[in-house]
């Protein structure tokens, strides 16, 4: 019997992940959540996806185990870099639908996150929940661009099943999508 092949999905990580993931002898749950995440994708056939400005995140904020895992990640060619132009008309509207001066700015803090994720497979790893998260899930509702991203937070273990999600290709489920996140 022929061994299954897997289906390589395109991430953007968000630097808030590389700040968190330990290395094997860090014991706080977000560090071990990150790391595992992380081992992860090295593991799996996924590749991490890298703009200017995502490099830049990293480069100032990665910790030891994710500038080490990072060089595995180049090793393998599993790291795909992008040069992309500002997403002119989505950041008008993003600016048009905030609320608030906060939530602009969380939004258009993490706006290259969703720029990278709609260029490659829609996917954006981040542990940002309660602000850019909520927000561009309020904002797909009027979004098309936004609708159909998956967002998941690799220390969600139980709500979001992480790692089980990864080794089952990461899939584009209903569920994950901006569109279909709230926060009780």
């Amino acid at each position: 019997m022929a061994a299954k092949k897997e289906i390589s999905k395109r991430l953007v990580i968000d630097a808030s992940v590389a700040r968190s993931a330990g290395g094997e002898d860090a014991t706080y749950p977000q560090s071990v959540h990150c790391r595992e995440f992380l081992k992860t994708v090295l593991d799996i056939c996924h590749q991490i996806v890298m703009t200017p400005d995502i490099k830049e995140e990293w480069d100032k904020h990665q910790s030891k185990f994710a500038r080490k895992w990072r060089i595995q990640m180049v090793t393998k060619k599993k790291f795909k870099f992008l040069n992309l132009s500002i997403n002119n008309e989505l950041w008008n509207q993003i600016e048009k639908l905030a609320k608030t001066d906060k939530q602009r700015g969380e939004m258009v803090k993490d706006l290259h996150l969703i720029e990278a994720a709609i260029a490659t497979d829609k996917i954006v790893i981040s542990l940002d929940d309660n602000t850019a998260r909520k927000f561009f899930s309020q904002a797909s509702q009027k979004i098309d661009e936004l609708k159909n991203i998956v967002w998941v937070n690799p220390d969600k273990i139980v709500e979001e099943t992480p790692i089980d999600w990864l080794k089952k290709g990461a899939p584009m489920e209903n569920e994950r999508m901006l569109i279909n996140f709230c926060l009780d």
